[in-house]
């Protein structure tokens, strides 16, 4: 058959298999011009320079405000921290629930210690750039208690989607009662759409749409309203305990208790939904950090403000390495008593 003539007058182009060469691709070559794109613009050697940059400016930054950073630590003091890091820690635990109520209501319940096990080690998988190595890592851990992993690959996606719109319907409704921030009440009218894709008839139909489009199987039981009501009851205490962290570092360094509770909640709801957007990011570093500093530095200044975000960081970090550490130690036990079971077991 004789190539099919253009406009030009001249033969379409192929690719290196002989097929007509798709919209974006090269010819001579079997892969889009988008994915090549892709895979350059997330390779190791980007993703890991983007974090040495990341680092960098936020050390000059750090360097350049250290005289009122040194300042701002000497006077938070260590119980405030102690109590900061509580916070952290049940939030951590809300945060777990979360998947651990959607990864149930795919049809595979766990108790909470091995949920905790498979999040929260798999968790630290964040630190890498890229948003794919926690699921994957989640997905290998949840194989050795038989959770299939295209359920944990689901629960996962749920997770990330509930905490981003949980994050920003959090943000939504406190921001804009912020001196400075009045101006933004009209992103109040996001408020009702991000709660529309919360529906349990839009949210199925937009997973089922999105597994078909990356092949993965379909989803074996629709999920229910209980099971996105009490995730989202999850999420929200997440993002309160998160916020009152905060809230005890910004006020002992003179932040009005009012304003500092508006943006705390709603500051770091915001600022850690769109460091976790930023996939070039690991654990969304140096992104989630401006954002506080931006959003409490006219309040407190600069200098009490990086150290707020600082301290906040470090003890994010803290939290997930003493999570993991507690998780896995306390499943030892799990694992340990069903190994014993299926010894015994004459059958």
């Amino acid at each position: 058959m004789p190539d099919r003539p253009t406009i030009s007058g001249y033969p379409p182009a192929t690719a290196a298999d002989g097929r007509p060469a798709a919209d974006g691709e090269q010819p001579g070559s079997g892969r889009p011009v988008w994915a090549v794109a892709r895979r350059i613009l997330t390779g190791r050697p980007v993703r890991w320079g983007f974090a040495a940059a990341a680092v960098a400016l936020g050390s000059y930054a750090v360097a350049g405000e250290w005289t009122g950073v040194r300042a701002a630590l000497a006077s938070i003091g260590a119980l405030t921290v102690a109590g900061a890091m509580v916070s952290v820690l049940i939030a951590m635990f809300a945060a777990m629930q979360v998947w651990r109520v959607l990864l149930a209501a795919l049809g595979s319940p766990l108790q909470i210690r091995v949920g905790a096990r498979i999040m929260f080690v798999g968790q630290l998988g964040k630190y890498l750039p890229g948003s794919v190595w926690p699921v994957l890592a989640q997905m290998e851990l949840g194989t050795a208690h038989r959770v299939p992993r295209h359920h944990s690959a689901s629960a996962s996606l749920l997770t990330m989607l509930v905490t981003i719109l949980s994050g920003l319907l959090t943000a939504l409704v406190t921001l804009p009662f912020v001196a400075g921030f009045t101006s933004y009440r009209w992103a109040f009218l996001a408020a009702p759409f991000l709660l529309a894709c919360l529906h349990p008839k839009v949210l199925n139909s937009v997973l089922g749409r999105l597994f078909r489009l990356t092949r993965r199987p379909p989803l074996e039981q629709p999920l229910t309203a209980r099971a996105i009501a009490t995730s989202l009851a999850w999420s929200f205490l997440s993002w309160i305990l998160y916020g009152l962290q905060i809230w005890l570092l910004a006020t002992r360094l003179g932040a009005p208790r009012g304003t500092a509770a508006l943006l705390a909640l709603g500051g770091f709801a915001f600022a850690w939904s769109v460091g976790f957007l930023a996939v070039f990011a690991p654990a969304g570093a140096g992104v989630r950090e401006v954002l506080l500093v931006a959003l409490f530095g006219p309040v407190i200044g600069v200098g009490a403000a990086t150290a707020v975000a600082l301290v906040s960081r470090a003890l994010t970090t803290i939290g997930d390495l003493v999570a993991a550490a507690v998780a896995a130690f306390y499943s030892r036990g799990a694992r340990a008593g069903s190994a014993d079971a299926a010894r015994s077991d004459p059958g």
